[in-house]
């Protein structure tokens, strides 16, 4: 029996499938030291085996290990000190927001897709806010609302201000990964609100920060995840009507 069926504009069609390609070895090595670090049995600055312990441990050659160090090193999981070999990197906020800051600048995601996740996450982190607010969280929030109303007609620095009145919001929760998680997309969203602001929604921006301020202030969770709640609603809308197919 002869071969010589063709498919698909003359190209024959395929007796085999394709071959899956296996990891290197010092990408498994590298996997399976990353998983050591994230079950904490190795925790930040705690020191690792030299590259030749490493070598032994898992029975690979010193260029293998040299090769999964690398790769983890670009990662930010292990840092090199000159003196005392390899350590566990602590992995510091800043570097957390910067990655997924970065990761939405370069990715094609969709307005709705910020903005779901955003309402999600401040919807919670007013309720959290009511609840824990201590008086010197009170003082700093009504502070960082009369700063943007102070300066609302100058739309670059309202913007600014406005961010800050939400992250102040995520510090009254006393828990820092609030405030890391909504830094992360706060700063892609920065051109909603120099657009928004810029466009006729000042006034009414002002008249829902200050409603959510009163709910946080009377540590009312419910009626503050309310107000945010509109307060996100009013700037989805007002978004789609600056972008409304002409």
């Amino acid at each position: 029996m002869t071969y010589d069926r063709c498919v698909d504009a003359g190209k024959p069609e395929a007796l085999f499938g394709l071959v899956e390609r296996q990891p290197r070895l010092s990408d498994k090595v590298a996997s399976m030291m990353l998983e050591t670090i994230l079950s904490r049995r190795l925790r930040p600055g705690d020191r690792l085996p030299s590259e030749r312990e490493l070598g032994e441990q898992f029975g690979v050659s010193r260029t293998v290990i040299r090769e999964a160090v690398r790769a983890l090193v670009a990662k930010g999981v292990i840092e090199v000190r000159s003196g005392s070999g390899l350590r566990v990197a602590a992995v510091e906020a800043s570097a957390v927001r910067e990655s997924l800051s970065l990761f939405l600048h370069g990715a094609t995601l969709d307005y709705e897709k910020v903005h779901e996740v955003r309402k999600m996450l401040e919807v919670h982190i007013a309720g959290v806010a009511a609840e824990r607010a201590t008086p010197d969280d009170l003082t700093k929030l009504t502070a960082a609302c009369e700063a943007m109303e102070a300066v609302i007609d100058d739309v670059e620095e309202a913007s600014l201000r406005d961010l800050e009145f939400h992250r102040v919001i995520a510090r009254a929760t006393h828990n820092e990964l609030y405030l890391i998680l909504m830094d992360s997309i706060g700063e892609s969203l920065i051109e909603v609100r120099r657009e928004n602001l810029g466009g006729g929604s000042a006034d009414d921006t002002v008249r829902l920060h200050r409603r959510i301020l009163e709910r946080i202030v009377a540590h009312d969770v419910d009626a503050a995840r309310a107000a945010m709640s509109d307060h996100l609603d009013h700037v989805e809308e007002v978004w789609h009507s600056h972008h409304q197919p002409a």
